[in-house]
C-alpha cells in the first residue's frame, strides 16, 4: 500500500508502479517501499516505508501549540471470522517537541 506523495490518497497499484485515482500522480513500483512476506502467510505482505518521506502539514501540537507537525499513514488489513476489514491511521508528531499522535479512520 502506497499514499500519493500531493494528494495523501491511496494509491492503487498497477503493473509498471502505483497511480494515484484523484490526483493522477504516477510513482515507480521501487519508490522506498519493500515487501516482505510473513512467514505463516503467503497473502500477508508488512510494507516498510522510508522514514524521511514525512508530509509537513498544518496542525496544532496538543501538547505545546506548535501549527506544524509531520504527517504519514499507516494501515492494517485483516480479517476476522470471515470479515474484512482496513484500518487506516493518521500519525503526526509536532516539529518543535516531537510529541506524537494518531487519529484513526
Amino acid at each position: 500500500m502506497k499514499f500519493c506523495d500531493k494528494c495523501g490518497s491511496r494509491m492503487r497499484e498497477e503493473k509498471t508502479g502505483f497511480t494515484c485515482p484523484k490526483c493522477g500522480n504516477v510513482a515507480n513500483a521501487h519508490d522506498g517501499i519493500r515487501k516482505k512476506k510473513v512467514e505463516h502467510s503467503d497473502s500477508v505482505y508488512v510494507v516498510d516505508s522510508e522514514q524521511n518521506e514525512y508530509v509537513k502539514v498544518r496542525q496544532a501540537c496538543p501538547r505545546c501549540g506548535n501549527n506544524e507537525a509531520s504527517h504519514w499513514y499507516s494501515g492494517i488489513s485483516g480479517e476476522h471470522a470471515g470479515i474484512r476489514r482496513e484500518i487506516t491511521t493518521e500519525h503526526f508528531r509536532c516539529t518543535k517537541c516531537s510529541h506524537s499522535w494518531t487519529r484513526s479512520s
